[in-house]
C-alpha cells in the first residue's frame, strides 16, 4: 500500500484490496485469514467471488496471476 506522501505502508493483517469491489473482497479475505486454514489462492479466489456477488461493477470472470 502507498500512503499519501508515496510511503511503503504494510498493511496490519498482510491483506489489501483495490477497486470497485475491493471493500467487500478485503472484507471476505480477512475474515477467511481468521477464520480458516485456506491457502492463499483459495482466501482470494473466494474473496473475489464474494465481492462479485455483492458489487455490481465486479464481474465473476476471474483470472489469476501467481508469482513463482
Amino acid at each position: 500500500m502507498i500512503s499519501g506522501s508515496g510511503d511503503v505502508v504494510e498493511p496490519d493483517d498482510g491483506a489489501i484490496a483495490i477497486g470497485s469491489g475491493g471493500n467487500y473482497a478485503l472484507a471476505a479475505a480477512r475474515v477467511l485469514i481468521k477464520h480458516t486454514q485456506m491457502d492463499a489462492r483459495a482466501i482470494v479466489e473466494e474473496a473475489m467471488r464474494t465481492a462479485a456477488s455483492i458489487c455490481v461493477y465486479t464481474n465473476e470472470e476471474l483470472t489469476f496471476e501467481e508469482l513463482p
